[in-house]
């Protein structure tokens, strides 16, 4: 319908512009031409704008006429402050309130699989399956997912080595039904034989699905912690054993339930509801009614308590000779997967916040990465290991920080003919860590960490573990105001300091694939105290 006036007024403002053309190329009286210039008579050569009028509409350098001056927006001065409240059964519930339409509510718990001595390893794995699955007021699962479609909601479980986490995200409208949800499925599940055996399958499909991906990072993840702490706290596996598998049945999911789900161990936690307004649903739905676990009897034995053992780092090794999967479509040849780890810090530890810089300055990534310092391509493991050796597929460094320890190690990929050439190059580059780091460097990592914080922190989910995460082990929440001053007081001094704590440790190697040739973690241990150089290896070359 508007095409012909956009025509017409096309049609106009070419003829007004030609006219505008026209108009330059006449001076006034008092102008010459001079070598296609226009100059004053007075000898200056200042060009004569036009006068013409090409639009009706007044110029965007002048307000325009019967508006209301503009209002802009302003940040306010009101900060959301994380509150906090023990119920009388020793649930926490902690909460901030924000700004929108949706929330975030969920329960962590001090649970995961470190505490799983006294039961088959894998517990943590079917508990993951299990959720969100019957419960006694709801008869199936299609019935809570309802409920929560109702209000756009999503819901999801995930356990960590030390934590599990139920959580929700729904319209803010829906809070009394996701808390009602949450309550049923953490401390009333039906449990089912036959959800648990549908568990078991899953568990299954899941130990399958790993063993036929080139991706390793989960199973390598689980052989390195399993070498550094062996057989105690963090080395037991996150993922069931496959001889587990028939193990664990309901009888033993009820027993552990009964000690480590109690809401002594629970932390409520909601992001972008009112506190107040949680609290009270929390005494109706969490406090009120009996769990699953006190109703029923155990048949199979219980442990006393829970294990409340610390951490024993040990270094030692995992290594397992297999056939990696290769896929034509990733442009991948076969790799071995190597990871070597040191002793690191707790996320209580006065050197944390140093651990975690040291961490940014190492970096690192895949080799075919794209990006700038966001995607890490200035960092340690870029520059020094990617950047110079062309059969290094990935090299990427990680900080796993628990309440009483911690696990920093490097992950790196190579074809397994460099397997031994690929334990050199990681080696030496731990070795360097110590080195002090320029001043570029070191503001380098201070400030994508800070960036790094601030920009996950902009996600309510995100904002809710912190919150649960942060009560949980420590009973209050501190702000990110708090890391950001912590991060700036970080010295090359404490980088160089911490360095040098975790190689005084002996290191964890886990490797899985062609690994054949591969060193021994004693040798590595000689390395790490010798410029990174494993005995009886001569000096590395870049063209090899």
């Amino acid at each position: 319908m508007s095409l012909p006036y956009n025509l017409r007024v096309l049609t106009r403002r070419l003829l007004l512009n030609r006219c505008s053309a026209t108009q330059w190329r006449t001076f006034s009286s008092e102008t010459v031409e001079t070598s296609g210039r226009a100059s004053i008579l007075d000898g200056s050569t200042v060009n004569v704008p036009s006068k013409a009028i090409v639009t009706p509409l007044p110029p965007l350098s002048q307000p325009i006429p019967d508006l209301p001056p503009v209002q802009y927006a302003r940040p306010g001065d009101q900060k959301n402050v994380t509150q906090v409240t023990r119920l009388s059964n020793g649930l926490r519930v902690a909460s901030e309130n924000r700004f929108g339409q949706f929330c975030t509510v969920g329960v962590v718990i001090d649970s995961g699989p470190r505490y799983e001595l006294a039961y088959p390893s894998g517990i943590s794995h079917f508990l993951e399956k299990l959720a969100f699955q019957s419960t006694s007021e709801y008869a199936e699962r299609d019935v809570i997912f309802r409920e929560l479609e109702l209000h756009g909601g999503i819901c999801d479980c995930q356990s960590s080595r030390d934590t599990f986490v139920y959580a929700a995200s729904a319209d803010s409208r829906g809070l009394e039904s996701v808390t009602r949800i949450l309550s049923e499925v953490v401390l009333r599940p039906r449990l089912s034989v036959d959800e648990v055996e549908l568990a078991r399958q899953a568990v299954q499909f899941d130990l399958e699905t790993l063993g036929m991906r080139p991706e390793q990072e989960p199973i390598v993840m689980d052989m390195v912690h399993a070498a550094a702490y062996r057989d105690n706290t963090l080395g037991f596996p996150k993922l069931c054993p496959t001889e587990n598998v028939p193990k664990i049945d309901r009888d033993t999911l009820l027993s552990y339930l009964r000690l480590h789900h109690s809401p002594e161990r629970m932390v409520l936690a909601g992001v972008g509801v009112p506190h107040d307004e949680l609290v009270r649903l929390a005494e109706r739905y969490f406090v009120e009614g009996a769990a699953t676990w006190e109703s029923e009897k155990s048949t199979s034995p219980n442990p006393k308590g829970v294990d409340t053992s610390i951490a024993q780092y040990t270094g030692g090794s995992k290594l397992e000779e297999c056939a990696i999967p290769v896929y034509a479509a990733v442009g991948l040849p076969e790799l071995a997967h190597v990871v070597i780890g040191l002793r690191g810090c707790s996320h209580q530890d006065k050197d944390f916040i140093a651990a975690c810089v040291l961490n940014m300055m190492m970096g690192g990534g895949g080799s075919f990465s794209a990006g700038g310092p966001g995607k890490g391509m200035y960092t340690r493991l870029y520059t020094n290991v990617l950047n110079r050796y062309h059969w290094m597929y990935s090299a990427t460094a990680y900080n796993h920080a628990y309440a009483d320890t911690g696990l920093f190690c490097i992950h790196a990929t190579a074809p397994p003919t460099h397997v031994r050439n690929l334990v050199e190059v990681i080696t030496r580059e731990l070795f360097t860590m110590q080195s002090r780091p320029g001043d570029q460097e070191l503001r380098r990592a201070k400030t994508q960490l800070q960036s790094m914080l601030l920009m996950n922190l902009e996600a309510r989910p995100v904002v809710f573990e912190d919150i649960g995460r942060q009560v949980l082990a420590t009973g209050e929440r501190r702000r990110p105001e708090h890391f950001i001053q912590e991060i700036e007081k970080i010295t090359a001094e404490d980088v160089q300091n911490v360095a040098r704590k975790m190689l005084s440790s002996a290191p964890a190697l886990a490797a899985r694939g062609e690994i054949k040739g591969i060193p021994e973690v004693k040798d590595i241990h000689i390395a790490l105290a010798n410029e990174g150089r494993l005995p009886g290896n001569r000096r590395l070359t870049l063209f090899r």
